[in-house]
């Protein structure tokens, strides 16, 4: 497969046979040893030491979903990076936020961002968000050895249904188990505190504005009491990403709206260090 630089130009003949939608059958069939899950491990004694990225958080809204991460990466009990980037587009209707070994989930995101790519190149169509989640599914699977020796890969998949209509959650397990998520989800080392605050925080009639509110106060309780996950950084000016998708696309809000939610939540931190008050009944 590879090019020949003395070549007449023309492409290898695995480029011009019909076959799968499926870039990574596509590889599998004619370059198996490039994908991730195929690699030979080395043999390594303890757990391996490489960054993590730490929390991710989604919510639905009556005209979409709204997933966000925050911004620290650690090592250890050291904090390898403070404005790493956690969420990223898969196509047009859809994004993945990614916990886990930092440089694992971010070589599956990009190739599951080709893997979408071709599959529309070849059928003329959008994979289905079910689709796209199965796909997720398969490539989270293949990397269970790498797993095994503790670098897991464990995303949030969010997207606009555009045959149901309305935004959707799936959240995965290290083997590659699927659940489709109602109204919220966390995963990442400060997970149990941001389901516990969005819990708390969420109903089914927010609006985009509210739910993005709700996502970064669910990522400032996980900072509050998990030392992995990073709140919002005033003095160097980080804050959390926030992305929306709608029926409109993926959108990922401006730095100066994210700084405006973050001031705001701080701000209301100030008065009620512990965060907003929730109804008893």
């Amino acid at each position: 497969m590879e090019a020949n630089p003395r070549s007449t130009g023309r492409l290898p003949a695995a480029f011009l046979t019909p076959g799968s939608s499926s870039f990574m059958e596509f590889l599998g069939e004619h370059a198996p040893e490039r994908l991730p899950g195929n690699r030979e491990l080395p043999p390594v004694k303890g757990k391996v030491e490489a960054p993590h990225g730490t929390t991710i958080v989604a919510a639905t809204f009556p005209g979409g979903v709204v997933l966000a991460g925050d911004r620290r990466a650690t090592m250890g009990n050291m904090i390898a990076q403070r404005d790493i980037e956690k969420v990223f587009p898969a196509d047009e209707y859809s994004a993945i936020g990614i916990a886990g070994t930092a440089g694992l989930a971010v070589e599956m995101v990009k190739l599951f961002q080709l893997e979408l790519e071709h599959f529309e190149k070849v059928e003329g169509t959008v994979l289905s968000l079910e689709g796209k989640a199965n796909r997720l599914t398969t490539m989270i699977r293949q990397n269970l050895g790498m797993a095994m020796q503790g670098l897991a890969v464990v995303p949030v998949f969010a997207g606009w249904d555009l045959t149901r209509e309305r935004g959707r959650i799936f959240t995965y397990d290290v083997t590659g188990g699927r659940s489709e998520e109602k109204g919220f989800a966390a995963v990442g080392s400060g997970s149990v505190f941001a389901r516990g605050s969005l819990k708390k925080l969420y109903r089914d009639d927010l609006t985009q504005e509210q739910a993005a509110t709700a996502v970064v106060q669910a990522l400032y309780d996980a900072a509050d009491d998990d030392s992995a996950t990073g709140g919002p950084d005033m003095a160097r000016k980080i804050f959390p990403i926030v992305t929306v998708i709608t029926d409109e696309g993926y959108h990922r809000l401006t730095e100066a709206e994210v700084t405006d939610i973050a001031r705001s939540v701080v701000d209301g931190r100030l008065e009620l260090p512990d965060g907003p008050r929730a109804e008893v009944l």
